[in-house]
């Protein structure tokens, strides 16, 4: 895990130096205006239909709505940025006896920045993520008769995780900035009716809600556009827990791309890749794509 996350650091320190050129060109903000405000909103919907089709096929519906949303907050020497990310997606095949998730997620980061000179870019930070889901998720299996049948194992704050501390931020602009914050808490949350002997409900000992840790997170952050409408977001969290195990260093990655076709449609890649041994001993890799309609704001 050690030599995934530098690697991942070392990718972020070269973009940097890539786009140093590009952020230097930038016009010069109007420092009148203390919030800066955008978003992104899109839908993308997929239906397929069969019949007599002699290479195979499954009827099958399928849809998936996202958003990207940002409100920063700059004034002198302070700096506020917010961000929440939110999706959801559900097909329903024909001989699926349930409609089933693609995608659910619901993010907050906040990040809040003090400079240490009017002239630096570095900054005394705090910062606070927030994640969890919407809806209840379930496990899939099949009865003694094949019948498709389900459980329930997840559900909205099942699991939900806050973190925050205080930390020292870099940063170069609102598209490029680092944090590294050496005493960040961590709480999982879950329902104690889901969890497990042997502490294997994502970390929370059996009969237990909440599950403390503290440690050191790193987090990166980086937007560039590669072209004319193709933007590429980066976000990058790395975590070592102090009390237990620290060489096993949690790790979330996204990745999200619009390929704007006009101003209404686009292409939209979303990758994220998620490395936490107490949820799972294992990469959780998670891949949603599709062109559908698109809005910014």
């Amino acid at each position: 895990m050690r030599k995934i996350a530098i690697t991942l650091l070392s990718v972020f320190g070269m973009v940097n130096a890539y786009a140093q050129d590009q952020n230097d060109a930038q016009a010069v903000a109007d420092t009148t205006k203390h919030w800066t405000t955008k978003g992104n909103a899109s839908l993308l919907f997929n239906q397929s239909t069969f019949s007599n089709w002699l290479a195979g096929g499954e009827n099958n519906v399928a849809g998936n709505l996202g958003l990207n949303y940002d409100f920063n907050y700059k004034k002198k020497e302070w700096s506020w940025d917010n961000k929440v990310i939110a999706s959801y997606g559900i097909v329903k095949t024909q001989n699926s006896s349930f409609a089933k998730k693609t995608d659910d997620r619901f993010e907050f980061n906040s990040l809040l920045g003090k400079k240490f000179d009017p002239q630096s870019l570095w900054y005394y930070s705090a910062f606070l993520n927030f994640k969890t889901q919407f809806t209840k998720g379930y496990s899939y299996s099949k009865d003694v008769n094949g019948v498709e049948i389900r459980s329930e194992y997840t559900n909205i704050l099942s699991p939900g995780y806050l973190s925050f501390g205080p930390g020292i931020l870099w940063k170069k602009n609102d598209n490029l900035k680092f944090n590294f914050a050496p005493a960040t808490s961590k709480i999982t949350i879950v329902d104690k009716n889901f969890t497990l002997p042997d502490e294997k409900y994502f970390g929370v000992a059996e009969g237990k809600s909440l599950r403390y840790e503290l440690g050191f997170n790193a987090s990166a952050y980086y937007k560039l556009d590669v072209m004319a409408n193709v933007t590429f977001e980066n976000i990058l969290n790395l975590y070592s827990n102090y009390l237990e195990d620290p060489q096993n260093v949690d790790l979330d990655y996204q990745l999200n791309i619009v390929l704007k076709i006009n101003r209404y449609l686009s292409t939209n890649l979303s990758f994220q890749t998620i490395y936490d041994d107490n949820a799972f001993r294992g990469f959780q890799i998670r891949q949603v794509f599709g062109v559908g309609a698109n809005y910014g704001f």
